[in-house]
């Protein structure tokens, strides 16, 4: 039987903790950046306007 390689196990463990830290870190700069979106549209004065003014 082999020897267990702690190291590379170890090794295996943080490189998937650090991908896991870098796709919630990307998810969540996606999220603020569709709420800072959607806040600058908010604040716009002409956002309210109807779109469909020109319309009967």
């Amino acid at each position: 039987m082999a020897k267990p390689n702690y190291n590379f196990q170890k090794a295996e463990r943080e490189r998937a903790k650090h991908l896991k830290k870098q796709e919630k870190l990307k998810r969540l700069e996606e999220e603020t950046a569709k709420r800072q979106a959607e806040r600058s549209g908010e604040t716009d004065p002409d956002s309210h306007a109807p779109t469909d003014a020109g319309e009967p």
